[in-house]
C-alpha cells in the first residue's frame, strides 16, 4: 500500500527555527546558520500508528504582521505547525496573527494545528512561559509542544502530533470513548 501523502506547512516569524526544525526532522542534523528561507519543501516517510505517511514539509519564508497569507498555504495543506520562539514576544504575537489569517483563508474552524514553542535550549532567555503557550493552543483547540531543534528535543513529536491531528480532523482516529459495557 502506498504511503498516505500529507502536506504540512511550518509557519512563523523569521528566525524562530522553522528551517532548523525541518532539517532536524528530515536529516537528523542541526543547522544553525540558514538562509532566510524563500520557501523550501522537504519530504520524509514516517510511520505513525502502523501507517506509512509521505510527509511533505513546506518550510515557509518567515511571516510578519504585514505578510499577506499566500493562497497556496491554504490549498493542499493538511496541517500546520505554527512556530514561535520562547525567547521572543514578537514571534508569539505573530503566530496569533498567522492563526487568524489561516482561519480566514481556509474558512475552517478546526484546522489541524500544532503550536510549537521552539528554542527551549535558551531557557535563560525565556520570555514566553510554557503555560502561556499551552493556554493559546487550548484557545485554538490545537496541540502544543515545546521543542529545541538544536538539542533535537521533541522534534519528531511535532510531526507525529500533527499527523494525528490531521487524521482526527479527517475522522480517522477513534477517540477513546467513555462507554462501559457491563
Amino acid at each position: 500500500m502506498p504511503p498516505k501523502q500529507r502536506k504540512i506547512a511550518l509557519m512563523g516569524y523569521r528566525s524562530v527555527g522553522k528551517s532548523s526544525l525541518s532539517i532536524q526532522f528530515v536529516e537528523g542534523q542541526f543547522v544553525d546558520s540558514y538562509d532566510p528561507t524563500i520557501e523550501n519543501t522537504f519530504s520524509k516517510i514516517v510511520r505513525v500508528r502502523g501507517e506509512e505517511y509521505e510527509v511533505g514539509l513546506v518550510d515557509t519564508a518567515g511571516q510578519d504582521e504585514y505578510s499577506i497569507f499566500p493562497t497556496q498555504y491554504s490549498l493542499d495543506i493538511h496541517g500546520y505547525v505554527l512556530v514561535y520562539s520562547i525567547n521572543s514576544v514578537k514571534s508569539f504575537e505573530i503566530v496569533q496573527i498567522i492563526y487568524d489569517k489561516l482561519l480566514d483563508m481556509t474558512g475552517k474552524v478546526n484546522v489541524p494545528i500544532v503550536l510549537v514553542g521552539n528554542k527551549t535550549d535558551l531557557h535563560m532567555e525565556r520570555v514566553i512561559s510554557a503555560e502561556e503557550g499551552r493556554r493559546l493552543a487550548d484557545s485554538w483547540k490545537a496541540a502544543f509542544l515545546e521543542t529545541s531543534a538544536k538539542q533535537n528535543e521533541a522534534v519528531g513529536d511535532i510531526f507525529t502530533t500533527v499527523l494525528n491531528e490531521i487524521e482526527r480532523a479527517n475522522g480517522n482516529v477513534q477517540e477513546k470513548s467513555a462507554c462501559v459495557i457491563s
